[in-house]
């Protein structure tokens, strides 16, 4: 539709910070909106290439060969590919992207593209785009990528970078065939370890705890399937990686990555080895590069060039596993990329703030500015009608902006607040600006370097959305959402003063005005929504004629600013749809419908009368707008064109006669929103858009074709004759507006505004005292900023207010002499009696006033009322839904029963009433019991009679062990709660039986809470009549106190709200603190109650027999017992009408009956209150004592409920058991489907895609080989045929002449790609060319003339020139040839080494799964069986705090008390014999002694009786002294002796026993010893092997480690030696500790000798 003309874009302006790149060394580009910027570092020109698709989205560029590409922004996108300064159209590549490119890049070695496409393939896709073909591609692997990057040195290696993850693609290559393999880079955990790759290998049990069963991969745990389950688990299962921001690669072919977290990484991508070079967290990291991010790396030829956090940046110089910083900049502002040119002398920093910087580290240090434009998206631009020819934008953060018509920035001026609107004055050089707050900005541009704001005044309380200038510049309407439109004097001389207002039905939509000469009018079109609330379309457009003639006269506008309806002329039109935009013409409108997508033009009445009714419009002329609206319409100031913009981002341009043709311009992307404003210059040549969300200015010039030389020049005439018609206003006003000072420093607006400031606090300041002024401006306060409006209105205030002040002095003066006389009245009033007394209502002077107050004071009521009845109706509704979750479904409610006397309680349990679901499952399970249990009673039946009654006994003894607690594995069977169908434990097999088993100890589990329940509520009962008991005491204790005048305090228990927890549901009116609110209805009952007992008062009259009765007698006609207490004897009356000494003998007499009567009623009185205080003390005894006796039997219940707790949880345990097996099962079954769909998945791409690909590329290498043999052997044949093709030469000169046969020129040589596929710096394809070409070229060198040897025929050596280049070509083919077949067989044995892997892989696989199940037969085997013993049934050591039960063997209880009894069978037989054994041995002792001591005997009576010898004894002596007989007394002494013999061969021979039985056990230990011997002896050649593997890995490793890090490991263990030998030691001690305590125990326990002799 560009027929009628077309545009040329001028310039345009912007920065989005998407990326910066280089397209030659002095030249920069960066996308702006649709276009591409190119700017010039050395000349700062820009230049501009539109996008020729929809928008620019990722951009890339080669600065070394001066090419660059970019995408569009569309459905299905196309990759565009140009070269520069020629701008030309290389290519345009379509590939399977369906959104959006996310990333490209180009190739140093070669014309290859890569790109990285985004939802929903995802595809990695590398071009040839010289062929416009892509040579491989990957999808779904760039999920998360953001960048690209080819190695310069190698294309075959492409980096891609995604938020969190690091890939290395290698291209591998064969002939034509491209493929893209990946190599995932693992990077370091958060705190720099380096993380394990978690993989799901075979299942492993733990060694500590087998009974739990096998441990299974995470993946079989999760029961996540697909082929993305490993992926999740190892997400979840892993630490958190560091985030990769930057790459950059090294001359070395290593990649440099920066992280978010500080740390700088370097990547081997060969060997996939990462190497943290610095870590933030370390103690020796450097501190200023503590506080750096590397967002940004980029290689210079003074070290790595890297961004920070800050504003700084630093120059680092790396050796190895060193950083040195070897320079430091400090920036003006935050830098978020950097970029290195291609001849790597210029860096170039951009900004997120919308500057590029500019640096050459080897010149100077000085950073330059080469592009300031700032950021943030536009909110208007537009062209200046002044002959300044200046461009005017200001961005949504305030920031404004003046452009040259080159579009130079020329100056800007932060107005700090954000704003929605902009206008340029066509009398003067300033700016109006509308902000979100409200206020109008006038801003002088007379300076374009530093505009500067000279005004401003606030008109709204919303936003600021329209600015209007009519064209001559009489008026500025201003627009918003609170439908006002104000119009200001557009004259700096005016002091830009507010003119009035008007109304208009609902928010103003759109803005525009219309000049009218001839009437000197100013007709202002308003688009209404004719209703609040709508704020995006309007059916009502609003006409108002203005007069040009100055309106500042008292008849223009009322006391309030609104303008008079005589000025302002309304006209009201209606149209059948809602529009979006309009703007006016010479009488006809044009608008554009949204919904029906049209552009509009509509025809206006000539004479419409203001007093008339709305008149509904039709369109006269309707064309297709926008695809993409809503749309905006601008007219242009000679009214002949029309242009639209919208959201599409399409500019269009109209000639107002006829609409349907147009010109279009896609300024815009619209995905960025498209274009929020166009505007016209003053000749209507120029349009400047800002775009909604890109952040560009596009500048436009417009060429109309087909139109006369007339036609051509009428918008420059308008222009000129406009400039004509307002010079010598513009330069009046323009040089009033340079006069005036900047706002806030003296302006006349300023002293304006503190004036009123001043009345305005002024009358703020009177002090009101009176009560009744107005109750609404008491309610409601001055708002802290006012508007204009709100100004002029108190202005209006107060001068009313100084008029009528001595009229309303006057006034308040007498209201207040009527109200203190009111008062008075009514205080008058107050003590008249009731049937004289007024009510207060009809004081009242103003009836009407109190009730509209009353009327507000019950609405807000109501309102109060009804807000809190809702509030109470939600509380109700949650205590509704609280309760009947949680209380209501509650079969018994949890409650406790507390002690009287301590603080002990017992709860019950809360249980739930069991679904229909539970109970049906549970009678299935009994039912399925039933029938296996018959089934085994029938099997059994048919079996032999001989052997029913042995199995009836043995049946009985099993169902006796079965019923024991230490076989069923908890206490329930002991409570007597059991259930004879529960399955035993060692017959658990299957997954059913294990859930049917869960189902019946859940049914245990409820039976003995239902049982302990029932208990707890009898306890319950009891303590509820204990409580009635006592409180009945109680009572009769207080009748007895109140009888005594005793004032003590009872015990008086109750029960507490656990005990009782329904009244945690009700509330008593004794917790309602507030006075209660009563209805009339219900206070009207209350008024009823009240008179019904008083009239029953007054019917009861008054009874003087009853009063009679009451005053003398209480009210009773006999004494009772209880009222001896109250009785007293009166006294005689003459004892107190006369003395003592003037009582007669008859009355002495009297008086000393009356002492008796009164001592005898003491005495009574006294045993009556002894009775009356045993009765009390017997009460409280009684009441102490049932109380006692219930705390009893509450510890009863206590020790029965630690029973059923325990059962509860021994039954518990199993089901979690019981739940984990089959937890287990499940997991099991898991894994073995996740290795079949791997082995099937394995197997299926080896054949399938493996296989195949091995067995293709087989056949294309061999048919290769053979096209490279017979090419070698045609090689070979020039080579031989040489000699034959001179045979008319000599030979001497044939020699001669193959020496130069063979003789090469040296050119570059090609290497092959199968020595180091990834170390190549180019394609040999890419290489052949032009090594051949610089072959041949070196050729026609040698085949000079001068070259020719001597004498030989010229035509003979054009033959031999000939030939050689033939020889030369063959050669080159060949060899071309061989680098190729060298490349197919490196990619087939890839292949190959691939297949090998995968076939590893299934082998691998299988061996895991023929694994898995024998572990799941094992564990379907291993029954888990719990069994509760008892202290004294472990005989397993407990040395360490849980028992090792690994050894132990599980036996029944008889075989372990049969052995117990035989061992103190011989226990007691070897006690006695020991027992004998000491009294022999005592006798054996006591003989001894006994022996001893009549040997010293015997030598004594030897001396007495060698004395007696030597004295002289008579003969009777010596016949007394040779009587004693010898012989006897040698026989006992033989005797002895012969038995003392005996007992020694006895012991004798029982040591000799004991010995032969230790060199036996000895000689069993030694053969258990060489069996070890052995085994260890067959394992010490393999592992000699491996420690000497071992030392040969840490030699080699630590030739290559640095002495001080060998210094450091060699310290860290020692210390750790250290720390390890102090434990070992605090062990020891301990364990010594231990051993002592096991000794002292052991002999604490060792029966003892010396207490069985004594017992």
């Amino acid at each position: 539709m560009n027929d009628i003309g077309s545009f040329k874009v001028r310039w345009i302006q912007g920065f989005t910070n998407k990326n910066i790149e280089f397209v030659d060394d002095k030249t920069v580009c960066y996308a702006c909106g649709s276009h591409l910027c190119f700017l010039n570092l050395e000349t700062k020109t820009q230049s501009v290439l539109q996008s020729p698709g929809r928008g620019v989205g990722a951009l890339t560029a080669n600065g070394n060969n001066g090419m660059f590409a970019f995408s569009e922004e569309k459905l299905s996108p196309a990759i565009f590919v140009y070269i520069f300064p020629e701008f030309q159209l290389k290519c345009e590549l379509k590939g399977t992207a369906q959104l959006d490119y996310t990333s490209l890049t180009l190739s140093d070695g070669g014309p290859y593209l890569g790109s990285c496409s985004s939802l929903p393939d995802h595809t990695i896709t590398v071009w040839n785009w010289e062929t416009t073909e892509p040579i491989c591609t990957q999808p779904q692997a760039g999920q998360d990528v953001f960048s690209l990057v080819f190695n310069p040195l190698n294309w075959l290696q492409l980096c891609a970078l995604g938020s969190t993850s690091l890939t290395v693609w290698n291209i591998e290559k064969s002939a034509s065939f491209h493929v893209l393999k990946p190599s995932v880079i693992e990077l370091p955990a958060t705190d720099g370890s380096l993380v394990e790759r978690l993989v799901a290998s075979l299942h492993t049990a733990s060694d500590k705890l087998p009974y739990f069963g096998p441990e299974m991969p995470p993946s079989a745990i999760s029961g996540i399937k697909g082929d993305k389950a490993e992926t999740i688990v190892t997400k979840l299962c892993t630490k958190a990686r560091l985030t990769p921001t930057a790459i950059c690669w090294t001359a070395t072919s290593e990649i440099y990555v920066g992280c978010a977290e500080g740390f700088l990484l370097l990547v081997e991508p060969e060997s996939l080895s990462v190497s943290v070079l610095f870590n933030p967290t370390s103690a020796d990291a450097i501190p200023e590069l503590r506080r750096t991010n590397f967002q940004g790396l980029t290689p210079h030829k003074n070290g790595l060039i890297a961004l920070g956090k800050g504003n700084v940046m630093h120059c680092l110089q790396i050796k190895q596993t060193q950083i040195n910083i070897t320079q430091t900049w400090q920036l003006e502002g935050p830098v978020t990329a950097v970029m290195n040119s291609p001849d790597h002398e210029t860096l170039i920093l951009s900004s997120n703030t919308g500057q590029i910087y500019m640096l050459n580290p080897t010149h100077s240090d000085k950073i330059v500015k080469v592009l300031d434009v700032l950021s943030g998206n536009f909110v208007a631009a537009t062209l200046s009608h002044t002959d300044r020819k200046i461009c005017v934008s200001v961005r949504d953060s305030g920031e404004l902006q003046l452009w040259s018509t080159d579009g130079v920035c020329l100056g800007s001026l932060s107005l700090q607040t954000e704003v929605r609107s902009l206008a340029c004055c066509p009398i003067a050089q300033y700016a109006a600006v509308g902000t979100v707050s409200g206020s109008v900005l006038f801003i002088d541009l007379n300076r374009e370097q530093r505009p500067r704001l000279v005004h401003q005044v606030h008109l709204y309380q919303a936003s600021v959305n329209h600015l209007v200038f009519d064209q001559e510049g009489h008026y500025l309407l201003t627009g918003s959402t609170d439908s006002h439109i104000y119009v200001l004097d557009a004259k700096p001389s005016k002091r830009f003063s507010v003119i009035g207002f008007t109304v208009v039905p609902g928010s103003v939509l759109s803005l525009s005005t219309q000049c009218i000469r001839d009437c000197e009018q100013v007709k202002v079109l308003a688009l209404c929504t004719g209703q609040e609330g709508n704020s995006h379309d309007g059916s009502l457009l609003m006409v108002l004629s203005l007069p040009e003639r100055d309106l500042t006269g008292l008849d223009c506008v009322d006391r309030h600013g609104c303008l008079s309806p005589h000025i302002v002329k309304v006209s009201r039109y209606e149209v059948s749809h809602p529009l979006q935009s309009c703007v006016l013409g010479v009488s006809e409108v044009f608008a554009y419908c949204h919904k029906k997508k049209t552009l509009q033009r509509f025809q206006l009445p000539q004479d419409t009368d203001s007093s008339q009714p709305v008149v509904h419009l039709r369109p006269e002329q309707e064309v297709r707008g926008h695809p993409l609206g809503p749309a905006s319409l601008v007219l242009s100031p000679h009214q002949l064109w029309l242009t639209s913009v919208g959201r599409d981002g399409l500019l269009r341009v109209r000639k107002t006669p006829s609409m349907e043709r147009y010109i279009e311009l896609q300024c815009h992307s619209c995905r960025d929103g498209g274009v929020r404003s166009v505007s016209f210059s003053a000749d209507s040549q120029t349009l400047l858009t800002a775009g909604f969300n890109d952040g560009s200015l596009v500048c436009a010039d417009l060429r109309i074709k087909g139109v006369g030389a007339g036609k051509v020049n009428k918008a420059t005439q308008n222009s000129q004759a406009m400039d004509d018609l307002l010079k010598n206003i513009f330069d009046t006003e323009n040089s009033v507006l340079i006069d005036w000072p900047e706002w806030g420093q003296g302006s006349p607006a300023a002293t304006e505004k503190s004036e009123g400031s001043e009345v305005g606090v002024e009358a703020e300041s009177v002090d009101v005292t009176e009560q009744d002024e107005s109750y609404n401006s008491l309610l409601s306060a001055p708002p802290s900023h006012p508007t204009w409006l709100e100004s002029r209105r108190e202005a209006v205030q107060e001068e009313e207010n100084e008029q009528y002040c001595e009229t309303k002095k006057n006034l308040r003066k007498t209201v207040k002499e009527l109200r203190d006389t009111i008062q008075e009245m009514m205080r008058e009033n107050e003590n008249l009696p009731d049937i004289e007394r007024l009510e207060q209502r009809e004081f009242n002077l103003d009836v009407e006033e109190q009730g509209r107050l009353e009327a507000m004071v019950e609405q807000e009521v109501v309102r109060v009322r009804n807000e809190i009845e809702l509030e109470n109706l939600a509380k109700c509704y949650l205590r509704d839904v609280l309760k009947s979750e949680c209380w209501d479904t509650m079969k018994v409610k949890g409650r406790t029963v507390k002690a009287f006397h301590s603080e002990h309680e017992v709860k019950n349990y809360p249980l739930r009433e069991r679904t229909e679901k539970e109970m049906e499952d549970l009678r299935r399970v009994q039912n399925l019991r039933r029938l296996e249990e018959a089934a085994c009673t029938q099997s059994n039946l048919k079996k032999g009679s001989s052997t029913i009654i042995a199995k009836e006994e043995e049946l009985g003894k099993e169902g006796h062990e079965a019923a024991s607690s230490a076989v069923t594995g908890s206490f329930s069977t002991d409570l007597g709660y059991s259930i004879p169908s529960i399955y035993s434990q060692f017959s658990l097999q299957t997954t059913e039986q294990r859930i049917n088993q869960i189902i019946l100890l859940q049914d245990v589990i409820y039976r003995i809470k239902t049982a302990f329940n029932a208990e707890f509520e009898a306890v319950h009962r009891q303590k509820v009549q204990e409580l009635n008991r006592a409180r009945e005491r109680n009572r009769h204790s207080r009748a007895i106190m109140q009888e005594l005048d005793m004032n003590e305090e009872l015990w008086e228990p109750s029960l507490t709200n656990s005990e009782q927890p329904e009244r945690l549901l009700t509330v008593d009116d004794s917790e309602i603190k507030a006075e209660r609110f009563l209805t009339p209805e219900q206070k009207r009952e209350e008024e009823r109650k009240k008179l019904e007992e008083q009239r029953r008062l007054a019917a009861k009259g008054d009874n003087f027999i009853e009063r009679a009765l009451d005053d003398m007698m209480d009210g009773v006609l006999e004494v009772k017992r209880e009222d001896i207490l109250k009785m007293e004897i009166p006294p005689p009356e003459f004892v107190l009408t006369k003395p003592d000494i003037h009582w007669t003998e008859e009355e002495k007499k009297v008086y000393k009956e009356y002492e008796k009567k009164c001592k005898d009623l003491s005495m009574e009185k006294e045993k009556y209150k002894k009775s009356l205080e045993c009765e009390m003390k017997n009460l409280q005894a009684s009441t102490k004592e049932a109380t006692q006796r219930f705390d009893e039997t509450l510890r009863k219940l206590f020790e029965k409920k630690v029973k059923c707790e325990m059962a509860i949880y021994q039954e518990e345990l199993k089901i979690t058991y019981l739940v984990y097996a089959v937890q287990i099962r499940e997991e099991m079954k898991n894994r073995e489907m996740e290795l079949k769909y791997k082995l099937e998945k394995t197997m299926a791409y080896k054949q399938d895609k493996i296989g195949e690909e091995v067995k293709r590329h087989e056949e294309e290498v061999e048919l290769f080989q053979e096209n490279y043999d017979s090419i070698v052997a045609e090689d070979r044949v020039l080579d031989k045929e040489f000699r034959k093709e001179f045979l008319d030469v000599p030979s001497n000169a044939v020699d001669q002449l193959y020496k130069l046969f063979k003789r090469r020129p040296r050119v570059q040589k090609i290497r092959t790609q199968s020595d180091n596929p990834l170390k190549e710096q180019r394609l040999c394809g890419s290489l052949a060319p032009d090594a051949f070409s610089n072959m041949l070229k070196a050729m026609e060198e040698l085949d000079a003339p001068h070259n020719m040897p001597e004498g030989l025929n010229p035509s003979i050596w054009e033959k031999f020139c000939f030939i050689r280049k033939t020889k030369v070509e063959s050669e080159h083919k060949v060899k071309v040839k061989a680098l190729t077949l060298a490349e197919m067989q490196a990619f087939l044995q890839r292949r190959r080494e691939e297949e090998r892997t995968a076939q590893e892989e299934i082998k691998n696989i299988s061996d895991e799964l023929e694994s898995l199940h024998k572990e799941k037969n094992h564990f379907l085997t291993d029954i888990l069986v719990q069994f509760p013993l008892k202290q004294g049934q472990l005989e397993v050591s407990t040395t360490d705090l849980i028992p090792d039960y690994t050894d132990s063997v599980l036996l029944h209880r008889s075989v372990v008390e049969d052995l117990n009894s035989s061992i103190r069978t011989i226990g007691e037989e070897k006690i006695a014999s020991m027992v004998e054994r000491k009294d022999f041995r005592k006798g054996i002792i006591q003989l001894q002694w006994e022996h001893k001591k009549l040997g010293m005997r015997v030598e004594d009576l030897n001396n007495k009786a060698r004395d007696i010898q030597m004295l002289r004894l008579s003969e009777e002596q010596q016949d007394f002294l040779h009587r004693a007989d010898r012989e006897c007394s040698m026989s006992k002494q033989a005797s002895i002796l012969r038995k003392s013999r005996a007992f020694q061969e006895k012991i004798h021979l029982q040591s000799v026993q004991q010995r032969i039985k230790k060199i036996e056990q000895l000689n069993r230990q030694a053969a258990k010893k060489a069996e070890k011997n052995e085994i260890v002896e067959q394992q010490l050649p393999d592992m000699q092997v491996t420690v000497a593997e071992r030392r040969h890995i840490y030699e080699a490793t630590a030739l290559e480690e640095n002495q001080a890090a060998t210094t450091e490991e060699r310290y860290q263990e020692i210390l750790q030696r250290r720390k390890l030998e102090d434990v070992a030691r605090a062990q020891a001690e301990e364990l010594a500790d231990l051993w002592a305590e096991v000794q002292r125990l052991r002999i604490r326990s060792f029966p003892s000798l010396d207490k069985l002799k004594h017992t």
